[in-house]
């Protein structure tokens, strides 16, 4: 029996969250959106020369690797490092793209309008990061840590998930009489501390505690 080449058996896997299929790369700042949501996120491969459905298409040209190589140095911020492998598979070239999870979280791309903005992988797409996690991310990098006042708003988020699998931030909001900005302070607080996690529902970012 032939053993089945390795990259043959990821795109067997189908794309998802650490997976992402390319025809082509043809616009470097578009790119950087993926490379901004798998670094953000639990990091990812990208194979470049294979359609959505999962066909070999092969790359045409070493142009895909200098696209790649744009997106990383010059519209990542901070740069996305990755590593690239080229595979032969049946007369065609198929280009591994590999990003490792970052700890120098958040990493922004160019949106539509070219204004920065972190992003997340979620399933197969790109998300972009709200707020609360971009503070949550920066407060994890800083060196003093965080400090976080057990107040009364605190005290009705935790107790709330202690019956509830996951709270919005409106939400949040509305059982604790606080306003948007004191919410999102609190919970990237939380986010930063390791007590709580980000979870998407319904293409909506939502949060929990950690067990």
């Amino acid at each position: 029996m032939k053993k089945k080449h390795p990259i043959e058996a990821l795109i067997e896997q189908g794309e998802h969250q650490q997976l992402d299929f390319k025809f082509e790369v043809s616009d470097s700042k578009k790119i950087a959106r993926t490379l901004s949501a798998f670094a953000n996120t639990d990091g990812g491969r990208l194979l470049i020369g294979v359609k959505d459905n999962g066909v070999i298409s092969g790359i045409r040209s070493e142009e895909e690797y200098y696209m790649i190589e744009a997106a990383s140095t010059m519209y990542t911020r901070p740069e996305v490092p990755f590593t690239a492998k080229r595979w032969d598979i049946n007369g065609k070239t198929v280009l591994e793209v590999y990003i490792a999870p970052s700890d120098e979280k958040p990493h922004a791309a160019p949106d539509k309008d070219d204004k920065y903005k972190a992003y997340i992988r979620v399933a197969d797409e790109n998300m972009l990061a709200n707020e609360v996690l971009v503070k949550a991310w920066e407060k994890r990098k800083m060196r003093s840590g965080t400090l976080l006042q057990i107040s009364k708003p605190v005290e009705i988020l935790l107790a709330w998930l202690d019956k509830h699998p996951y709270i919005g931030i409106r939400q949040f909001c509305r059982i604790a009489h606080v306003k948007y900005p004191a919410a999102r302070d609190i919970l990237s607080d939380l986010i930063a501390m390791g007590t709580m996690e980000y979870v998407v529902v319904d293409k909506r970012i939502a949060y929990r505690r950690l067990a």
